[in-house]
């Protein structure tokens, strides 16, 4: 998670602009907000009210990431444009994927059922600082290989072994090597198929986010993913006409929720590319204004991820219907913003945005 209080949420360095852009801030309110809704529940939710309450489901933690590459590409921009040692860089990224790492470990083990994504991020912003100062058309590259070769990768030693991973999430207590193997291929969040939409959100956070062409261009390219991914999937589907093993390599022409494929992949991600543009949209046209509240929840992520995770833990087994998941999450969210909003207003940042930033850099800008 980006600490968003500073430049992370300003434009590129080809705006020529420096000024704040509450879009991302605002869509990374959004990717909370599906995602509590997910995590609070049921999952098992059938009918309308439960597909729509459940439509976040696959897309909310992949837009979560996508502002993650985003949000490290504006935090590292003074690097790449002055050519700055990158020492410093790694110190700081040493400091903030240690606390990821770990804490994420931790929170796994309280008894909130949810599938902590921390962990992963860890591992992405080590990879991200070696990607630093790659190319955009190494980015593009790299994102496309998370999409379509990370699958195979993931898929392998399932299909050789005929049984599939557990998907057990890593936890504080588990072995070095158990730990990495989860983070990397077996767990929920494998990092060989989630570096796409990172990768992807590195290479927008160089862009102008402002640029009315831009977003032109890229909304018509996401959108006919986001439409055709989903399409490929029912038509292959059609053409099975019967259910997939679960390790099959038939499993790469499916688009389910969370199952690492590339159809699943690359549409929840154009999916978030859309969502983030909408917000641009509403920025560019309508103001600030009207995204000020979301911004500032988004600004807080991070604190907000970890305390509904608290909450959880305190609440389940609830819910048990549809009606309390709902209800759960509104006052979550409502309780969220109202505090996000009185806190920014003595505080640049969130308590744990604070805590990711090292303790040495406290009293100075952001490098």
């Amino acid at each position: 998670m980006a600490d968003t209080a500073d430049p992370l949420t300003r434009t590129g360095a080809s705006s020529g602009s420096r000024r704040r852009v509450l879009a991302v801030d605002a869509a990374r309110a959004l990717a909370i907000v599906g995602m509590v809704s997910v995590n609070v529940g049921p999952t098992d939710a059938t009918g309308l009210g439960g597909y729509l309450y459940l439509l976040p489901h696959g897309r909310a933690s992949v837009l979560f990431v996508l502002l993650a590459g985003i949000g490290f590409s504006l935090m590292t921009r003074r690097v790449r444009e002055a050519a700055a040692p990158r020492g410093p860089l790694w110190a700081a990224l040493g400091w903030r994927c240690a606390l990821l790492l770990v804490g994420g470990l931790a929170l796994q083990r309280l008894g909130h059922e949810v599938n902590v994504i921390l962990a992963v991020y860890a591992l992405l912003f080590v990879l991200a600082g070696a990607l630093v100062r790659a190319r955009g058309g190494v980015l593009l590259l790299v994102a496309a290989l998370g999409a379509l070769a990370g699958p195979v990768l993931w898929l392998a030693p399932q299909v050789s072994a005929g049984t599939p991973f557990d998907g057990r999430p890593p936890q504080l207590g588990d072995g070095p090597v158990e730990v990495l193997t989860a983070v990397v291929l077996t767990g929920p969040y494998p990092l060989v198929t989630w570096l796409a939409p990172f990768a992807l959100g590195m290479w927008l956070g160089r862009r102008d986010l402002t640029s009315p062409v831009l977003q032109r261009r890229t909304a018509v390219v996401a959108a006919v993913l986001g439409l055709g991914c989903p399409l490929v999937a029912r038509v292959a589907a059609w053409g099975r006409g019967g259910p997939v093993g679960d390790t099959s390599w038939e499993l790469l022409l499916t688009d389910a929720p969370h199952g690492q494929m590339p159809l699943w992949i690359v549409g929840a991600t154009a999916v978030s590319v859309l969502v983030l543009l909408g917000c641009l949209t509403v920025e560019r046209r309508l103001g600030s204004r009207l995204l000020r509240p979301l911004a500032l929840l988004g600004q807080l992520s991070l604190s907000f991820y970890v305390l509904h995770l608290l909450v959880l833990a305190w609440l389940r087994p609830l819910p048990h219907t549809l009606g309390q998941g709902v209800l759960i999450s509104t006052v979550m969210v409502l309780l969220a913003a109202v505090g996000a909003t009185l806190w920014r207003r003595s505080h640049r940042r969130g308590p744990l945005e604070l805590a990711l930033r090292a303790p040495w850099t406290w009293r100075t800008r952001p490098a």
